[in-house]
């Protein structure tokens, strides 16, 4: 079975006041039509869907008409669950009466972990199991442990997933979806911490042996320590610290005895963010061969003089 994993749209951001969400629809319905071409079986957003708490109505429209347009016109099933940036109650508000429909949307987290098995066209099937970002003392008033970081908790999650694991089908691929830092993970400067003092950090090996672990937070495609534990990366640059990422999601492949096969599909922003470093007149001078001036640009300058309204002169 294939399913197309992807996390941090941050919906709603801006960059520098600047509104991003032309930017998010023109790379979500590339999300859309990849998911199209390469006849996915679901589509999986390991958290950080809005930018905060309380998203602008435009960042709900969005996410209305992309979750519309994958569920019910295309009959793609959605796994989503929040991040960090989400405000998990609203996130999952009716998300019960959406279960039938094919969207699966964990907010808060609940005693019960409950798995959405999804059977792919090749007749292979996988369990996804959805562990939103919670804080270490959600989990202990959740499941009444002693859990003091988040790599307590998260190994207190994963073993009530493996309890359910240990009872069902064993022909039935695993898969977990979590929102956390692993340790060692590169970061971006546009990545809200999760703590104080390396408190937020898990190692990547509790999570080995599991098919494939979708996950969310860092905003770089990588993964850590094996290649099946993974960050998808978000979808557009959201920070100039992320000038030299290239964008992508990533897509899965769940095969009888053989491991997650994994592919990353690139994203083509609208425009890019860049930095561009000189002496002015030579910035203004080559601006006349510059075919992207509609990028996000950070301009350095390497002038010792003052110079008289620079921003003016750079626009």
């Amino acid at each position: 079975m294939k399913f197309i994993h992807t996390s941090d749209w941050h919906l709603g951001r801006q960059l520098h006041n600047q509104s991003l969400l032309d930017d998010q629809r023109h790379v979500l319905n590339q999300i859309i039509e990849l998911a199209k071409a390469h006849q996915v079986d679901a589509v999986v957003v390991a958290g950080d869907i809005y930018d905060r708490s309380v998203p602008p109505a435009q960042a709900v429209s969005l996410l209305n008409q992309v979750l519309n347009t994958l569920v019910n016109e295309l009959a793609i099933p959605v796994v989503m669950i929040a991040g960090n940036h989400d405000g998990a109650e609203r996130l999952g508000f009716a998300s019960a009466q959406m279960i039938a429909s094919g969207l699966h949307i964990t907010g808060p987290l609940s005693e019960q972990i409950q798995s959405v098995v999804i059977k792919g066209r090749s007749g292979v099937s996988a369990a996804f199991y959805s562990l939103p970002y919670v804080e270490p003392a959600t989990v202990r008033s959740v499941f009444e442990v002693d859990a003091t970081s988040h790599q307590d908790a998260m190994q207190v999650l994963l073993e009530q997933v493996q309890q359910q694991i240990d009872a069902s089908d064993s022909k039935v691929k695993n898969v977990v979806v979590s929102h956390c830092f692993l340790d060692g993970g590169e970061e971006s400067e546009s990545e809200r911490p999760l703590s104080i003092g390396g408190a937020d950090k898990i190692t990547p090996n509790i999570f080995s042996q599991f098919d494939y672990v979708a996950l969310g937070h860092l905003h770089g495609p990588q993964y850590k320590g094996q290649p099946h534990v993974r960050y998808s990366g978000s979808i557009l640059k959201y920070s100039f610290s992320e000038q030299h990422q290239n964008k992508s999601v990533t897509l899965v492949e769940l095969a009888d005895n053989a491991p997650a096969q994994i592919e990353l599909l690139p994203l083509t922003p609208l425009r890019d963010v860049r930095i561009i470093e000189g002496f002015l007149a030579d910035i203004i001078a080559s601006s006349e061969q510059d075919t992207a001036l509609d990028d996000y640009i950070m301009v350095r300058l390497l002038d010792k003089t003052a110079i008289l309204d620079v921003i003016g002169k750079i626009r």
